[in-house]
């Protein structure tokens, strides 16, 4: 069935569509990872966008439930330049098309995704139309109309209506080793030694096995759970999750957890970094086409150690309104844009890019230790 995208200043693609046929709009980005295509599918930050993979064969190894980020998955559109005909991997339950088919999810193959890419990299990230059922003009009319990034409040959507502990298995497997001849493994996980609690801003469930796997116990709370009541819990510390859209229009959140800064501690993964760059009185910005991918290199300058990160990101925290109290402990090396602060004088650091996603593969796993002797100190 013929597919067509069409980007809100004119630009047209044409291709084969796959998943449910229909018409479906959003803010149209792309991502650079070569594999994990279904964690980019599920992941909750991706609400409210189409995304284009640059790596040119998607759908190689098929779909399982163990490789989710989420309950379902939250991607728009999914624009590729390959569909593989074959899924072949022993953990695969499902053809990607018959993921997207069960889950009403349209995407379109056959696109020039290196001259899509490079035209969202000139003209930067924009409203889309993916169609099986407009013509172009009409497409082309539903992507203008479309609601933009800029304002949007997608957590409303994402975030848990229910709280609940986690409880999912989060052991980890440890690899053979090949000269010593040892067996693989999953490896026990360690007693709890800190409880703290979640807001759900579209929390991955990578974050909640890895701040498991550091020795917390996560009890995860809706989005607008007040400070008031998560003080009430009496927790170790606070964690502020990733998630979708505008994180200027965010307000609700931002009163609520200015309410919390110098009572707990508190770490914030990028959507938790850029609203924790809002509560300490500065503001974000939207970046021309963001950072989505699994080779971002990002500098501590406080080590000076380079690490490569993965990033899904579309708004940046700006350092220039930052106060005197807020130091800015990572930058990303590609275009200077704060990928890290600290509060000088209160329990509360953030990061923007995701130590769970681990490309590196281990380069930022040390931001959950940090957590965890961040409330030692304060105990």
């Amino acid at each position: 069935m013929k597919a067509i995208l069409a980007l809100e200043d004119g630009r047209l693609f044409q291709g084969r569509a796959f998943g449910k046929p229909g018409t479906t709009t959003g803010e149209i980005c792309f991502n650079t990872s070569m594999t994990g295509y279904q964690e980019v599918i599920t992941d909750p930050s991706y609400r409210g966008q189409i995304v284009t993979m640059t790596y040119p064969q998607i759908g190689n190894y098929g779909v399982n439930p163990e490789d989710t980020e989420s309950s379902e998955p939250h991607v728009r559109g999914f624009v590729i330049g390959e569909l593989s005909p074959i899924a072949s991997n022993y953990r695969s339950r499902q053809t990607l098309a018959e993921y997207f088919t069960e889950h009403g999810i349209l995407g379109i193959e056959w696109v020039d995704t290196r001259a899509l890419t490079k035209h969202l990299r000139s003209a930067g990230a924009m409203r889309a139309c993916l169609t099986t059922e407009l013509s172009e003009s009409e497409a082309l009319a539903t992507a203008q109309n479309a609601p933009p990034m800029e304002g949007s409040d997608f957590v409303k959507e994402v975030s848990t209506t229910e709280g609940y502990t986690w409880e999912q298995d989060s052991r980890r497997f440890a690899l053979p080793n090949t000269v010593t001849g040892v067996e693989g493994n999953w490896l026990e996980l360690p007693p709890v030694k800190h409880r703290i609690v979640a807001y759900d801003f579209g929390i991955k469930y990578n974050i909640l096995r890895r701040l498991r796997q550091a020795g917390f116990e996560v009890e995860v709370v809706n989005a607008r759970t007040s400070a008031a009541d998560v003080l009430a819990r009496k927790p170790d510390g606070v964690f502020l999750s990733n998630g979708p859209g505008d994180p200027a229009a965010l307000g609700y959140i931002h009163d609520e957890v200015k309410q919390l800064v110098g009572k707990t501690p508190i770490f914030g993964i990028c959507l938790g970094n850029q609203i924790l760059g809002h509560v300490f009185g500065g503001s974000t910005y939207k970046l021309k086409f963001g950072h989505r991918g699994g080779n971002q290199p990002v500098k501590d300058l406080r080590t000076g150690k380079i690490s490569i990160t993965s990033q899904n990101h579309g708004f940046a925290v700006d350092d220039s309104k930052l106060p005197s109290n807020i130091e800015v402990t990572h930058i990303n090396l590609n275009d200077d844009t704060v990928e890290g602060i600290r509060h000088k004088e209160h329990p509360v650091f953030s990061v923007q890019y995701h130590p769970e996603a681990a490309p590196g593969p281990h380069d930022a796993s040390y931001f959950f230790d940090e957590f965890a002797a961040l409330i030692d100190s304060t105990k």
